[in-house]
């Protein structure tokens, strides 16, 4: 917790700072209160006493009051402006720190996890700073001030007031102690509520597809009734405090009061008058400490849960980024290379290599095709080169340079990146193809239109209602698994970048469109470098060089038709797509 609020600003300290100096004020006005009252009721029993006196007094009590309302009303905007720069900071803080975490990492905490993390963690954060900074502060003042004032009133009334403290504290601390690890599970339950609520959605064709509403509501149902039924535990054991707080509090002034007759009824005749004074005063300044307590428990409440929280959030900022950018900008002599040393890979924790030595380059213009059965690690290899994940042995180079020496900006802005799951952003078509800054200026509306043309998209995209200002949803949603392709190669092609990066990009097309787009595509891209994964033989059998990769290790590398005659494996895979008259002709 300590650790997140060394993130507050000079600013926000020295707003804190004006903050405490006015709950000091506060406390002391509010601490004046009794002294007036005691002797208001001096006043009213003495003989010959004006009722100027009487009002005057009054009228102190009254300012003090509106004096300590002011100061709390500042206190209270001050601390609202701090709690909520300090979350949003806090909040793009940890965004930003999830950008740049490496694929691996992420899953390590999973998505749900981490939207969890970045909203509720941080309003509870949020909602201890806000309180903690003004009852933190004012609790002690006062619970310090109350006793100084009736330390020495009486001996039997303080040691009332002390026992009543202690059993407060025995009741706090008890509590915080049974409460605090439920308040872990509370938050893991988030995520996995969290982490249902997005499945169902995200799935929510196969679910009614599948008549699985019911099932879907039974897991969500158990993940509910598990986090409703931990609250419940939480929230009954924190219930026992109110009634012992407002037992120990009543029962403290009833205490005063009883032992307070028995000091008055045997003190002298000209010291009643000034017991009973004290007694009042007393029992006012008791009411302060057992308040101070009350607002400490409040303060006990929101600790466990905000600390769980802040815990969390410091797990992320904390996590080491095990890709880093190196200092390389990007100005290279080549152009559109890439080039594999002896690469081998595996997942971080994996004991087995996943690609093992794979060595190939490809120089500017060509077209590098990569094909194997389901679990090759195709897909694993090109993500090497805009370093979603690094080469465990051997080097990945880009224009002559290792990826790992370039910046991530300058890297990423020398390549175009179409998905194997095509993303479509909440949006329009024109700000999904324009999407992101490639670092040569805003993609002008003509050059949408020509990466829309050239990945066979105008059509449909001619057909729509509001054409290129079309509202595309959250993930593709409105638009089919073809159209969504063809826009993600769109938005790549848009980029005008040195090296393309096809992850089975044509996978949803129909032949006839798989045909033209790559045919289009090789006159448009003609200058620059493409990697193309694909399952389909009829994609890549015009490619410059294709590998071929089997169980992490590529067992054969040439043309379409050096292959059908050097390596068994392509062989197998083409026979299995291909009639024997369309592997002649090819």
């Amino acid at each position: 917790m300590l650790k997140l609020l060394k993130n507050l600003t000079k600013r926000e300290w020295i707003l804190a700072f004006i903050s405490f100096i006015l709950i000091f004020a506060q406390v002391q006005l509010e601490l004046k209160m009794p002294d007036y009252m005691s002797e208001i009721t001096v006043l009213v029993q003495s003989e010959g006493s004006k009722m100027s006196d009487i009002l005057l007094n009054g009228g102190y009590m009254l300012l003090c009051a509106f004096f300590s309302l002011i100061s709390s009303i500042i206190v209270g905007y001050l601390i609202a402006n701090i709690t909520a720069s300090f979350s949003k900071r806090t909040r793009k803080k940890l965004f930003d720190k999830v950008e740049s975490l490496a694929i691996h990492e992420v899953k390590k905490f999973s998505t749900s996890s981490l939207i969890t993390r970045t909203t509720n963690d941080i309003t509870q954060v949020e909602m201890l700073v806000g309180m903690g900074m003004q009852l933190m502060v004012k609790a002690p003042i006062t619970a310090i001030w109350a006793i100084l004032k009736i330390l020495n009133k009486s001996w039997q009334w303080s040691a009332i007031t002390a026992v009543a403290v202690a059993i407060l504290l025995g009741v706090i601390g008890c509590l915080i102690v049974i409460v605090m690890p439920k308040f872990k599970i509370v938050q893991k339950l988030t995520d996995k509520i969290n982490g249902v609520t997005r499945e169902n959605l995200t799935g929510i064709r196969v679910v009614r597809a599948f008549n699985a509403e019911k099932y879907q509501e039974e897991k969500f149902g158990d993940v509910n009734n598990k986090l409703t039924n931990q609250q419940l535990f939480n929230q009954k054991t924190f219930a026992i405090m109110s009634p012992i707080m407002y037992l120990v509090m009543y029962g403290l002034t009833l205490s005063i009061y009883f032992v307070g007759a028995y000091l008055i009824k045997d003190s002298l005749m000209a010291n009643k008058l000034d017991l009973f004074g004290d007694m009042v005063v007393f029992s006012s300044y008791a009411m302060q400490v057992i308040m101070s307590f009350l607002m400490l428990a409040m303060i006990f409440m929101m600790l466990p849960r905000a600390q769980v929280s802040a815990k969390r959030i410091n797990e992320v900022l904390d996590t080491d980024i095990s890709i880093k950018d190196g200092e390389f900008d990007g100005d290279t002599k080549e152009t559109g290379t890439v080039e594999f040393k002896n690469v081998s890979f595996k997942y971080p924790d994996a004991e087995e290599y996943l690609l093992r030595d794979i060595s190939f380059k490809a120089n500017k213009g060509d077209t590098i095709a990569f094909i194997g059965s389901t679990g090759s690690g195709k897909s694993t290899l090109i993500n090497l080169v805009p370093r979603f994940y690094d080469a465990t042995d051997g080097e990945v180079l880009v224009d002559g340079i290792n990826v790992k020496e370039y910046k991530g900006e300058a890297l990423h802005n020398k390549i175009g990146y179409v998905p194997q799951k095509a993303v479509m952003f909440n949006g329009t078509v024109n700000s999904n193809i324009s999407y992101g800054d490639n670092g040569k200026g805003e993609v002008t509306e003509q050059k949408i239109k020509e990466a829309i043309k050239v990945a066979q998209a105008t059509e449909f995209v001619e057909k729509m209602d509001d054409k290129y200002d079309t509202h595309i949803a959250q993930g593709g949603t409105n638009v089919s698994g073809g159209q969504k392709q063809r826009l993600a190669i769109a938005r790549a092609i848009a980029r005008n970048p040195e090296i393309y990066i096809f992850d089975d990009s044509f996978s949803a097309l129909d032949y006839k469109t798989d045909s033209v787009l790559r045919k289009e595509l090789k006159k448009y891209t003609k200058d620059a470098t493409s990697l193309i994964v694909a399952q389909r033989i009829g994609t890549i059998m015009n490619a410059d060089k294709i590998l071929v990769l089997d169980n992490g290790k590529c067992v054969g590398i040439g043309t379409h038709k050096e292959l059908l005659k050097t390596c068994e494996v392509y062989k197998q895979i083409a026979t299995s797509q291909l009639s024997k008259e369309e592997l002649e002709n090819a």
